[in-house]
């Protein structure tokens, strides 16, 4: 399968969703389908089904721009959203993309102030932005979410913004990034003094290990990290991922690279896709495209999404081998600038 015969069949399989389950926003399949009763744990993905709309917009389909704008108005009130830490996906996956298609000020208010939310989860001592799930926790995750900080620093001026933005990456860089350049899911501070305490995981397979949608959830967001500010620290350290990444070769790694033997046979496609999408930013081009051409190759359909193979939460048992919508949106953003780059 070709990325433009890759890029068809997602917009198929999106324009099939939203016909058949119009105004739902889904996180993961259940035997392959999308709509069904099990937990989200948290609610962090709305943002990258009209994601994927804007990219097909901005691959010149038209037909999308009105469901894409269809489903990310509803997102506006989350730019006050104080429960989550993944407004950076929320928002940039929508609004920001929204945006490069259709200047409006209006647009930009909107992830100005999701920018300004995100931010209120810093805490001082230990200098970091607080996972959802306790003000004593940070995950690698929110590298992918700072940008939205940095965007609403830079456009305001707004120099207490850029410092936390800043005092976030450099924890995170300082307490989940190893010497090896794999990455910790969670780091626990003590919230009295400020002082990092242990690594741990929720997602992972120990604390110590290296869950492989944290590291390019880390090789990307590092890299983002790097565009806004252009500070050397963290474009070292996207670069020291992405060599753990592609020093493994594992085109399509394992949920976990340090899981046992017969665990590792569980992939997670969602850390390919992130992976390919983030090398291709950082100008690893050659080495995205071997993962795209393994994912298009062995991964695409047999659910209503449009990867297989993913995971979300594999100890909880949610989206175990299935379709991830972070994965779909992710690989249809890298498939988008693998086209755009020839």
């Amino acid at each position: 399968m070709t990325y433009s015969e890759a890029l068809d069949f997602a917009a198929g399989q999106v324009r099939s969703l939203i016909e058949r389950h119009p105004g739902f926003y889904p996180m993961y399949t259940h035997q392959g389908r999308w709509k069904h009763d099990l937990p989200a744990w948290t609610h962090w993905c709305d943002g990258f089904l009209p994601g994927i709309m804007w990219i097909l917009v901005s691959r010149g389909d038209e037909s999308w721009r009105e469901p894409a704008i269809r489903y990310s108005k509803p997102l506006e009130p989350r730019k006050l959203d104080r429960d989550v830490h993944d407004l950076g996906f929320i928002f940039m996956s929508t609004y920001r993309r929204w945006l490069d298609l259709e200047p409006n000020p209006a647009l930009d208010d909107v992830l100005i102030q999701a920018g300004r939310t995100l931010a209120m989860r810093f805490r001082e001592k230990g200098c970091y932005l607080r996972s959802f799930v306790a003000e004593e926790s940070l995950f690698i995750d929110i590298m992918m979410n700072v940008g939205i900080i940095f965007y609403a620093a830079q456009r305001t001026g707004d120099q207490g913004l850029m410092d936390v933005a800043m005092q976030h990456c450099l924890t995170t860089r300082r307490v989940l990034v190893r010497a090896d350049g794999s990455t910790a899911h969670e780091g626990i501070f003590d919230l009295e003094t400020g002082e990092f305490l242990r690594q741990t995981t929720h997602q992972g397979y120990r604390g110590d290990s290296c869950w492989s949608r944290g590291l390019a959830w880390a090789l990307y967001g590092f890299h983002t990290a790097y565009e806004y500010t252009g500070d050397p620290r963290f474009f070292r350290t996207a670069e020291l991922c992405a060599d753990f990444y592609v020093e493994r070769d594992c085109l399509v790694p394992p949920w976990d690279y340090d899981a046992p033997a017969e665990s590792r046979r569980q992939v997670d496609t969602s850390a390919a896709a992130i992976a390919a999408a983030g090398l291709l930013r950082m100008g690893h081009t050659m080495y995205a495209r071997r993962i795209l051409d393994a994912l298009c190759r062995d991964h695409v359909g047999g659910t209503e999404g449009i990867l297989n193979h993913g995971v979300y939460h594999i100890h909880k048992g949610l989206g175990v081998n299935e379709s991830v919508m972070w994965g779909d949106y992710f690989f249809v953003e890298a498939l988008a600038l693998a086209e755009a780059a020839k």
